[in-house]
């Protein structure tokens, strides 16, 4: 995407505010009006009031200095009030663009993409495109309008001294296109330094207690004194390429400026100048510096920001999750058909999944068993889908899943992940998720009694209200499992997925969770991926999985007198508990 494209979709997140736009680009105007006129009432002062002793012009040309600078505060103050609010806005639409789109991005960008430069591309280059919707565009207004007043100004005086102001143009024009070039590389190489810096600070934050026990302090250190060096050098080399260019123009600048006042005092010898107009046009000058070092310095603000508006819109433009399908069902009865299912993750060449066929009856409880790798967790995702099927097809009573709208497949389906998703809200907020956060308390109560969450509730500071801390680090896993069967007790759906993790737990709060389990699984078809084999023995059937295929299926007394790979599964974790 060309830098003129990337501007005008920048320009767009503006639009909506055109009005404090133009109100901020009118002050600038009013601005820029008056810089001119401070040389244009120095003129008379010095020839009429300092010369031919005019008590009037010396009366009246400080009040005219004082209105100019007043008309110049106020103006100044409106734009800056405007031009904030503008910019302000900006920023926090994109972000809430950012973020709608990163909650409507499929499970595979998740997969590809860390947290940490998710979160670098919300913040850090969302501050950067601020200076380029908004800032550098005042400043090439605003200074461009200044630096041609004051031409304006300076032809008046002498129009052949400031033709000599020209011949410095064609080198100035390009000049900046050789360092826009270059600023744009370095500005994304700055950007992508910053991002990996943010994935192994929120990777040390999230894994601190891994961190501390692994001894892993130096290697962080190393990791982040690395990123860290990294993004220095890329900020360096960005503005010493901007310190370059600036360089170049302002000595170009002082060659014309040295060559023009020679010039100037030849004339003023001859009378062809006046010594008020050669101050005039010396101060004119003088106060073009400061504009055309904005100008000079806009094109790294500049390319900074299109850098980062190209990072941004590349994430706003990620393809979403296929949503095609028509047909809404209110509530599934829940019968799953997997036919000749065959899945592939994008970066793997060899299937998750080969020609697998099941069918689950409604209110069937089903265990996955397998060793890791076996295709347990993939089967799972795909009823939901998280991820897109390869070849097959998914019927849920006999509809294809794809022919349902997203939201209506998902809220047919509950959850409840190996690793429990807590967020750092009340205990209520936690179990009345999402869709469900409107729910009567004693709604809230009974699917936390049901899921024997009531118990530590009940002893906590504010028992619902208790805010359980970020990912309910507050709480033991087994609580966390309990608030998680308690959310999907409240939600009620035909289709129940477990991906049972008690291993980690101790007897009784395993004890606890399977008490829920058993009774959260009731009426429900219930899809269980077993981790610790004797908690799935009522399992109305075991579907053993390798490689993808299913090898073995029964209950758990037919499978143990098969004396296949269950059985064998089976043993291998008996003598593990034993020990």
């Amino acid at each position: 995407m060309n830098s003129s494209t990337l501007y005008l979709r920048l320009l767009r997140y503006v639009k909506p505010h055109s009005r404090l736009f133009a109100i901020a680009i009118v002050s600038m105007v009013v601005m820029a009006l008056t810089e001119p006129a401070l040389p244009a009432l120095l003129q008379p002062l010095l020839d009429e009031g300092f010369v031919q002793q005019n008590p009037d012009i010396i009366k009246i040309i400080p009040l005219l200095l004082l209105l100019v600078m007043l008309i110049k505060g106020i103006a100044m103050i409106i734009s800056t009030t405007c031009l904030a609010k503008v910019a302000t806005q900006v920023v926090t639409d994109l972000r809430q663009a950012m973020f709608e789109k990163i909650l409507s991005l499929p499970t595979t960008a998740f997969d590809n993409i860390s947290a940490g430069i998710l979160l670098s591309k919300v913040t850090y280059d969302v501050s950067r495109v601020m200076a380029a919707s908004t800032e550098s565009l005042v400043v090439i207004i605003r200074d461009s309008l200044t630096v041609l007043g004051l031409l304006a100004w300076m032809f008046y005086l002498n129009w052949k001294l400031t033709l000599i102001v020209f011949l410095v143009a064609p080198v100035v024009v390009v000049t900046m296109r050789i360092v826009s070039k270059r600023l744009r590389g370095m500005n994304i190489l700055t950007q992508d330094a910053m991002g990996n810096m943010t994935r192994i600070l929120e990777e040390t934050i999230s894994g601190h207690k891994l961190v501390k026990i692994f001894g892993g302090q130096p290697y962080e250190k190393n990791r982040f004194s690395l990123a860290c060096t990294a993004v220095l050098n890329a900020t360096v080399k960005s503005q010493t390429i901007s310190a370059i260019s600036i360089a170049i123009v302002q000595m170009l600048t002082a060659i014309v400026l040295a060559l023009i006042i020679y010039i100037a005092a030849q004339e003023a010898q001859s009378a062809a100048i006046t010594v008020g107009g050669f101050v005039s046009l010396f101060t004119a000058m003088g106060m073009m510096f400061t504009p055309i070092k904005h100008l000079t310095k806009v094109n790294e603000q500049l390319q900074q920001g299109l850098a980062a508006a190209q990072s941004i819109f590349t994430l706003i433009d990620q393809a979403s999750e296929q949503d095609s399908g028509t047909q809404v069902l209110p509530r599934l009865v829940g019968k799953i058909d997997f036919q000749q299912l065959n899945f592939t993750y994008q970066e793997n060449t060899s299937n998750a999944l080969h020609d697998l066929s099941l069918t689950i009856n409604a209110g069937e409880t089903i265990a996955l068993v397998g060793a890791s790798g076996s295709g347990k967790t993939t089967l799972a995702n795909l009823i939901p889908r998280f991820y897109t099927i390869t070849q097959g097809q998914i019927l849920l009573d006999g509809l294809n899943i794809n022919e349902l709208p997203l939201a209506n497949l998902r809220e047919n389906i509950a959850l409840v992940s190996q690793e429990v998703v807590l967020f750092n809200d009340t205990v209520a907020a936690n179990i009345a998720y999402g869709a469900m956060a409107n729910t009567p308390r004693e709604k809230i109560i009974a699917a936390a009694k049901a899921a024997h969450a009531m118990e530590f509730i009940e002893k906590m500071p504010n028992g619902l209200e208790t805010i359980i801390g970020e990912r309910g680090v507050k709480l033991s896993g087994g609580q966390r499992q309990r608030l998680a069967i308690a959310r999907a007790l409240l939600k009620d759906a035909p289709i129940l997925i477990f991906d049972e993790a008690t291993s980690a737990l101790d007897t009784q709060s395993e004890r606890h969770v399977q008490d829920s389990l058993d009774y959260l699984k009731r009426g429900r078809t219930t899809i269980i991926i077993a981790h610790r084999l004797s908690t799935i023995a009522q399992a109305d059937r075991i579907i053993v999985m390798d490689k993808g295929r299913i090898v073995e299926m029964g209950t758990h007394a037919q499978l143990l007198v098969l004396q296949g790979t269950y059985a064998m599964l089976y043993r291998v974790q008996e003598q593990i508990d034993v020990l």
